[in-house]
């Protein structure tokens, strides 16, 4: 969360969704992991032809206020890419695509800062979700 990492990683992010082509309208992710990266995309993207928004998904709905899973200007209708912090099962990648699709989002991709290489990415795969990742561990280790 340091203004240096969110710089770095706010652009390397949006790059790295740009190459994929995904054409999306919106990033985000479960909270609290995604969140830093997804408001850096987002960020990184406001001078861009087109914008990005960001989102949060949380573990659970709250009792109070809204209620929601999805927090943010996130639309029915939006293609999305979830956003990891590490992949290690993609429990958390799945659980955000699970709220996204129930609130009538579209999922183009997941994109993670670091893949650890312990199966998560197969497991998102297996659902039908395609996964880029910045860096996978062996690269960093």
């Amino acid at each position: 969360m340091s203004p240096d990492g969110l710089a770095l990683i706010g652009a390397i992010g949006l790059e790295t969704l740009r190459n994929e082509s995904w054409q999306i309208d919106a990033v985000g992710g479960l909270t609290l992991g995604a969140d830093p990266i997804a408001y850096a995309i987002s960020y990184a993207s406001a001078a861009s032809e087109k914008p990005l928004r960001a989102f949060t998904v949380r573990k659970q709905a709250k009792e109070h206020g809204t209620g929601k899973l999805i927090e943010g200007p996130f639309n029915a209708g939006d293609r999305v890419a979830i956003i990891e912090d590490v992949i290690t099962t993609g429990r958390s990648a799945l659980q955000a695509i699970d709220a996204v699709r129930s609130a009538g989002g579209k999922i183009a991709g997941v994109l993670a800062l670091v893949d650890r290489e312990e199966g998560g990415r197969e497991a998102i795969e297996a659902g039908g979700v395609q996964v880029v990742s910045i860096v996978k561990a062996r690269e960093i280790t």
